[in-house]
């Protein structure tokens, strides 16, 4: 498995499809990255284990 890799998402405000990139060597991480459409911020849960990435995408507004 490479340390980094990508996955697709829907963004929590205008619902396009963006790709973010996972960096495997962390197993839980939980960071904001702005939507590459609508330039509003996402935060992103991540979680790895075992090889299966678990991602959790949330608006600013949205209950964690």
């Amino acid at each position: 498995m490479h340390i980094t890799d990508t996955e697709k998402l829907h963004c929590p405000y205008c619902g396009e499809c963006i790709e973010i990139v996972i960096d495997h060597s962390v197993e839980c991480q939980e960071y904001i990255e702005d939507c590459q459409v609508c330039c509003r911020p996402i935060t992103l849960q991540v979680a790895v284990e075992q090889g299966v990435t678990t991602v959790n995408a949330c608006s600013e507004n949205d209950i964690i």
